[in-house]
């Protein structure tokens, strides 16, 4: 038998040995094989040792024979994965709302998740972090937010650890232990967890998604993108969307990734997959297409009061939440709808429409990735964890809702008469849609709050779906056990049959620290194993301890910078009896003192710990990387060059030209044909600016959020090079005023204008700047020239950027 060892070992072949060495008995034989499986890099236990990862490759035996006759031929190495590991499929929705979704008794009709729950088990209170990033870094690393440098979103990151948003080697994410462990993995959709700083070919790229654990990336890196005119990145590389009629990312991201799958099961069928499918819905914009609207038509006509007290109802016949819940106060701030006119009210209704719409569309695309897991037989042993929302649904579209959220990025409002206009188009191509703060409290019945507020449920309470039909066999039960976000990591790795590693790369690992939650698979009566979590975003923060909830509100977003208490103070606290009090309606701080002073010193104890500390509630400031602390690629440079193929540059990878005096100077050859299209361009559609040639003429357009102001030169381009600069002489006095603006043409001026105000915070979230085109939607709101993206005909030498801050008539050349 020992001869089956000779060489190396098929791997898949060792256990069975070990069952037939142990049926004969014999410590001789065991012995041996224990002996022979070490020396291949394979553990007595099991086919290898996973406690340090990578599995090292044994090297080869010497070979003293001169015939490849006389030499028995080794077997490939491969790590395999353990026996029957299950595939797994993580579906992530953005901004839902705990009451959003039909399968936890909401109004959005989401048969996918309604599906998956009836054929597997609801949790009712599983948690995320209140944000977007945070959520995603814990749910992929099984450790909290902080503690993986993660406390708040990549573009308001602050210079202190745990805000950093650098992810540390010591804490490798679960996609890279199930790589090395022998998966296949592939991630599609929104990332969000790369520093804008290190998306440029200047790199690292340690923090993108090919190298935290996956081997195929499909998606877009930062916090949104326009579902309709999308800058996706394959792996590390800009590509074209897809050219197509009414094309729209989520249906591409989703035919991506069953053509992913398909491929790896046809080549490699033995193979387990991993799948982080992380869609785009319901974040802002709300980008939807007619058919999918049409089906809400009227649905909300009743306004937010009704549907927050019609969600409770319903959520309780459906046992999500349990009976005589009572629907918790929500701020007075929130306007009743009664008060509203009737423009107002339509214009509302129509929101929340497309809200719900996107929402379900989401759902059916996620179905469609399912159905063809399905299809290929695989859905039987695939764990699929599907989490409706990444935080609670969003009041980031503040007091009016917006046709165009990017206003509200630079505090902009927009008037009743102004969105009416827009109505017929919400949702479509020419929009950047998000709806009223008021809608985000309904869908997040029935607690008080939203997204951003780390102490309130409706922050951080998502309903999650767990589908394992091989596994799970009492399916279409709820499961009450408190969960949280860290704790899909570790039930993916317990499925898996996996230990947590205990080095990577060498690098000894901090151990996960959210729970395997497969506990509960049988047992809908199992002990709560999750008896502690803290939360804590952007100042808002709370601490769970066995049933227990105390909380601090420092502020609601939409009151930004307005703060109703204090971290200097530390005021504010409330608590509640979870066990008792499922919507956190009834503040109990004044009869428990004794209690509440120890959960928040029990805050602090975890605070520390997890490198929640220092706590900075600054909001909006801190999207300015200065104010923030965090480093830029540039430091004090004014100056910078640019070349053709720099592409998708993010804005904190290059010099910030808002609310300074500044410079563009392209340097150009021009050897006759057709020589139209942009020369460099930075944001897009809904916010931005782009120096180009139309009609041979330089022309230059600065988009004010959707206002197009243009200069076009009052000469044409000459043959030979050329150098075209434009200059913007900054009003100062604070933030987005005005500009006196002139285009120059070999040192003549050849256009000049006026800005009454201009950007002052964010030109777009992820369309970057690129030279010598105009990726994803158009600064301009049209193609310049023939080309796709209005590339630019002729040739560019090199752009140069340079900003003024200390004189703001510096810029005249």
């Amino acid at each position: 038998m020992l001869e089956e060892l000779q060489g190396m070992p098929d791997p898949i072949k060792v256990p069975r040995l070990i069952r037939r060495l142990t049926v004969g008995g014999g410590v001789l034989l065991a012995t041996s094989l224990t002996i022979a499986c070490m020396k291949q890099g394979q553990s007595q236990a099991g086919v290898f040792d996973r406690t340090n990862l990578p599995i090292a490759e044994p090297r080869p035996e010497k070979v003293t024979k001169v015939l490849p006759s006389e030499v028995p031929l080794p077997a490939q190495w491969e790590v395999t994965a353990p026996a029957d590991a299950p595939n797994v499929v993580i579906i992530l929705l953005d901004d839902v709302g705990y009451a959003a979704p039909s399968a936890f008794g909401g109004v959005v009709n989401m048969p996918t998740a309604e599906k998956l729950a009836d054929n597997g088990l609801r949790y009712n209170k599983f948690h995320t972090t209140a944000l977007c990033a945070p959520t995603r870094a814990a749910l992929k690393s099984g450790r909290n937010h902080h503690k993986v440098n993660t406390g708040s979103i990549p573009e308001i990151a602050t210079g202190y650890a745990g805000n950093s948003t650098v992810v540390p080697d010591y804490a490798v994410p679960v996609a890279e232990i199930l790589r090395l462990n022998g998966y296949n993995t592939a991630a599609f959709g929104k990332w969000h967890e790369t520093p804008g700083r290190e998306t440029t070919a200047a790199g690292p790229q340690t923090r993108w998604p090919t190298r935290q654990g996956f081997e195929k990336f499909y998606g877009f890196v930062g916090a949104e993108d326009n579902m309709w005119e999308p800058t996706i990145h394959d792996g590390v590389t800009v590509v074209d969307a897809p050219k197509k009629d009414r094309y729209h990312f989520t249906e591409d991201m989703t035919d991506q990734a069953i053509g992913w799958v398909r491929q790896q099961k046809a080549i490699k069928p033995d193979k387990p997959f991993f799948i982080y499918y992380s869609s785009a819905g319901a974040h802002s914009p709300h980008h939807v297409g007619k058919k999918w609207i049409d089906k809400y038509k009227g649905k909300f006509d009743e306004g937010w009061d009704v549907l927050r007290e019609r969600n409770l109802k319903n959520q309780i016949k459906a046992g999500i939440v349990p009976e005589g819940t009572q629907m918790a106060k929500a701020p007075d701030s929130i306007p009743k709808w009664d008060s509203l006119t009737p423009q107002q009210q339509k214009i509302y209704a129509r929101q929340a429409e497309v809200f719900a719409a996107f929402t379900e569309h989401s759902d059916y695309e996620a179905g469609r990735l399912i159905q063809a897991i399905e299809d290929l037989g695989e859905l039987d042993n695939t764990l699929v964890i599907y989490i409706t929302g990444d935080n609670g649904a969003s009041v980031e579209g503040d007091r009016t809702g917006h046709w165009n959220w990017n206003h509200y990025l630079n505090g902009v409002g927009e008037t009743p008469d102004e969105q009416e206009a827009k109505l017929d188009e919400w949702g479509g191509p020419t929009t950047y849609p998000m709806y009223h703060m008021a809608w985000a409290i309904a869908f997040n019945s029935p607690f008080a709050l939203s997204k951003q507020v780390a102490g309130d449920f409706g922050g951080t309470r998502n309903g999650t779906v767990i589908h394992w039909p091989k596994r799970i066999k009492k399916v279409g039960g709820v499961r009450t056990q408190f969960s949280h976000v860290n704790d899909v990591a570790p039930t993916i790795l317990e499925a898996a049959n996996l230990p947590m590693p205990k080095t990577i790369n060498g690098i000894p690992q901090i151990p996960m620290q959210g729970t395997s939650l497969m506990y509960t698979f049988d047992n809908p009566d199992a002990k709560e194993k999750h008896n502690t979590q803290y939360f804590e975003i952007i100042g808002n923060r709370g601490i769970y301890h066995n049933g227990w909830m105390a909380r601090a509100t420092i502020m609601y977003p939409w009151m930004a910078p307005k703060r109703m208490n204090t971290v200097a103070a530390d005021d504010g606290w409330e608590l509640y009896d979870t066990t008792k009090d499922f919507s956190l309606s009834n503040n109990l701080a004044d009869q428990e003192p004794e209690r509440l002073a120890a959960l928040k010193k029990k805050f602090m104890e975890e605070a520390i710990e997890n490198q929640v500390l220092p706590l900075d509630d600054r909001l909006l400031e801190r999207l300015v990387p200065s104010v923030a602390g965090r480093p830029t690629l540039l430091g004090d440079r004014t100056s910078m060059d640019l070349y053709p193929y720099a592409w998708n540059m993010v804005e904190d990878s290059i010099l910030n030209v808002k609310n300074v005096s500044n410079s563009v100077t392209a340097f150009v050859d021009v050897k006759g044909g057709e020589e139209d299209g942009v020369i460099f361009s930075q944001g897009g559609r809904f916010g931005g600016w782009s120096l180009y040639v139309e009609n041979n003429k330089p022309s230059y357009t600065y988009n004010y959020m959707g206002e197009l102001l243009t200069l076009t030169s009052n000469k044409p381009l000459p043959a030979g090079k050329s150098e075209i600069r434009f200059e913007l002489d900054y009003d100062g006095g604070g933030t987005g005023k005005g500009a006196d603006l002139r285009l120059k043409l070999n040192g003549e001026v050849v256009a000049e204008g006026r800005l009454e105000k201009t950007i002052a915070s964010r030109f777009s979230i992820d369309e970057g700047a690129d030279v010598g085109l105009d990726r994803g939607s158009a600064v301009t709101v049209k193609t310049i020239g023939p080309r796709r993206y209005s590339a630019y005909g002729g040739q560019i030498d090199k752009v140069t950027l340079q900003i003024y801050p200390k004189d703001t008539d510096a810029a005249k050349g």
